[in-house]
């Protein structure tokens, strides 16, 4: 609690400056003038000179993505941090008024740094850090939780309240709720429950005016294009109202590593076809490593339910994985989710929200319809061979999700859809930014015949802007540009979104590189 804790004595570092941008006139003074009156005095300025002491930790605390921390990337004129409901109200109002871009920060996530970083020179950041309070009601079994609570937080709130309960978010503890919800959120029980944002039954969002509306009041397009729409186009969340999922009272968590390339190439044979298929209490994810000499494997993943019953069914569909007692926890949901986090490199106190290994990495998505062949993964194992810091990340639908229409939410991926795939690849200098940038176009190129296609679809919460970018405006670029890759991430319910962003916000105030766009263009190239 330390660093959320003294930032709420934060002075405004006060260095005002102008700056023109087009023919658009902005002025930092009136900005803080217009936040001063409006009691918000939670902010630090960077100046045209130095900056406040506070300002380099506080923009870097919750920016994942060490590429977007570098001094050639833009960075916002101020941070903005509310600890009210009604102080974000009056940032959204002040900046509107005196044309500021914003940025809205929850966790930091963002795989391509758009809650922290611009095309615009005149933006600022609204984080939401403090913002962080989860309210569980089991009378209802729900909950109201603020969009800066990390989804750590969220598991950790629940748990204090019951052990039978639960929701279906990441495994990551340190994700904001904010961005996971607005992207979608799939999860260890999204074969079991849904998407995260399936599970949203309310919400609190400051508007493109600057008014705060829930649910009813802003209307049913927007209540759906939020719920997996994306991120940093419809307003300010300030919190969500989640419906909790009844659990087991035992949940049991696995892990198996294997080696050599003749045994992966037919245990993922047979994953392909058991995962999306079997029994939607299970979820079995493959993890592909790789490295020299040789790629590796693991499966990993959550039962709910007993040990002895996870046994049986493995044994029964799956008997290949070789899955004994000692590669799995039987736990409650609680300490599954504990176990996932240190097994992925987290703390295991969820409710620890910084992130102290941090890394330059690109990320890329996939989602696969029919199973990849064997030949198909000798090519993979080729390429990622040349990468020891190289995963793919293989994570199965199916389940409950073959039983959702595709648009009930901006998310499409549902039915006819076997699991979607994550490219990772990390490294520690920024020397070597274009030698990583260009292996991970060699691999994804190089996949193209194995997955979905017309359009190639990708999961809008591992952001991509290789896929393309919303045309930039106030002078940096106002061409027409395609923005195919919405089809990308929402196949037709693109098209809704555009409706509903012309309807909801016409002039454009909430906006980023990928946000949703005014109208659509594309290109046959893009959609293939």
């Amino acid at each position: 609690m330390a660093l959320w804790t003294c930032v709420r004595f934060i002075s405004v570092f006060v260095v005002f400056s102008a700056v023109t941008f087009g023919d658009v006139f902005v002025s930092t003074e009136t900005l803080i003038s217009c936040l001063t009156r409006s009691g918000v005095t939670n902010v630090t300025l960077r100046s045209s000179s130095s900056s406040s002491p506070n300002y380099d930790s506080l923009l870097k605390f919750s920016l994942q993505n060490l590429r977007y921390a570098e001094s050639n990337v833009l960075k916002p004129y101020a941070l903005i941090i509310p600890h009210s409901k009604e102080h974000v109200v009056k940032s959204v109002q002040c900046c509107i008024q005196h044309r500021w871009e914003m940025h809205v920060r929850s966790g930091g996530h963002s795989y391509e740094g758009l809650s922290s970083t611009s095309r615009n020179p005149n933006f600022v950041i609204i984080d939401l850090m403090e913002l962080d309070g989860v309210l569980v009601d089991m009378r209802s079994k729900t909950a109201w939780v603020e969009s800066g609570a990390t989804v750590g937080q969220l598991y950790s709130a629940i748990a204090d309240k019951t052990a039978r309960y639960g929701f279906p978010a990441g495994i990551c503890p340190t994700i904001g709720v904010g961005g996971h919800l607005s992207g979608g959120g799939l999860s260890l029980l999204s074969r079991k429950y849904g998407l995260s944002a399936d599970n949203v039954v309310n919400a609190l969002l400051v508007d493109a005016n600057g008014n705060l509306v829930d649910r009813e009041g802003m209307g049913p397009d927007v209540f759906w294009a939020l719920r997996g729409g994306g991120g940093g186009s419809w307003g300010v969340v300030i919190s969500w109202k989640i419906k909790l999922v009844k659990l087991p009272p035992k949940t049991t968590v696995f892990n198996v590593p294997y080696t050599g390339r003749d045994r992966i190439n037919n245990l993922l044979n047979r994953w392909q076809a058991v995962a999306p298929s079997v029994d939607e209490n299970l979820y079995i994810r493959a993890f592909l490593f790789g490295g020299n000499p040789e790629v590796k494997l693991a499966f990993s993943g959550m039962f709910l339910g007993s040990l002895p019953k996870l046994l049986q069914l493995v044994n029964k569909t799956f008997p290949e994985m070789g899955l004994v007692a000692a590669n799995c926890n039987e736990t409650d949901w609680i300490g599954s989710m504990i176990y996932t986090a240190v097994s992925n490199g987290y703390s295991p106190e969820l409710r620890n929200r910084f992130l102290s290994t941090k890394s330059y990495f690109k990320i890329k998505s996939d989602f696969v319809t029919n199973p990849i062949s064997a030949s198909g993964f000798q090519g993979v194992w080729k390429i990622m061979e040349e990468q020891s810091n190289s995963i793919m990340i293989l994570a199965p639908l199916g389940g409950i999700m073959n039983r959702i229409p595709s648009t009930q939410l901006p998310f499409p991926h549902r039915v006819g859809y076997l699991y979607v795939i994550q490219y990772v690849l990390t490294w520690n200098e920024r020397t070597k930014d274009a030698q990583s940038l260009s292996w991970m176009q060699k691999l994804y190129k190089y996949t193209t015949p194995y997955v979905s296609k017309s359009p190639r679809a990708a999961y809008v919460n591992y952001l991509d802007l290789d896929l393309g970018t919303t045309p930039a405006i106030n002078g940096t670029s106002t061409l027409e540009q395609p923005n195919s890759w919405g089809y990308n991430y929402f196949a037709e319910n693109f098209e809704r979104l555009v409706q509903v962003k012309n309807q909801f916000d016409p002039n454009n105030i909430f906006r980023n590189a990928q946000s949703i766009p005014l109208s659509i263009t594309s290109t046959t190239d893009s959609l293939s």
